[in-house]
């Protein structure tokens, strides 16, 4: 039995972006960035895309709604729990401002002798 992650997950109606009638004009006008959508914690103008959500090393991405020109759905990943994650491709307006954000722990950087 597969368990799914939404309650973390954002609820993206992927249905409200419709596909364009000319990809060529979606690839010129817009820039991909695939992940797995999360509602943001304070703004629900705004989404956040996790770019490999069970990599040790993962990054996110934080864009608002309005800049999100279409999005695609990709295969599910699932790992050896059975937790089922949504990936997606999300094409987004060139010249948008989003983030981008690395997680890291916090150490000495100093040189030791």
């Amino acid at each position: 039995m597969q368990k799914t992650n939404s309650p973390q997950e954002a609820s993206f109606p992927i249905q409200a972006y419709r596909k364009p009638k000319d990809i060529r004009i979606l690839r010129l006008e817009n820039v991909s960035f695939a992940g797995s959508p999360r509602k943001h914690p304070y703004d629900p103008e705004k989404i956040i895309l996790v770019a490999d959500p069970y990599s040790a090393n993962t990054f996110y991405y934080e864009f608002a709604k309005n800049d999100i020109a279409f999005v695609e759905e990709l295969p599910s990943v699932v790992d050896l729990d059975g937790t089922t994650l949504t990936m997606i491709r999300m094409w987004v307006r060139k010249g948008s401002i989003a983030v981008r954000s690395t997680p890291f722990i916090a150490g000495d950087t100093r040189v030791s002798e």
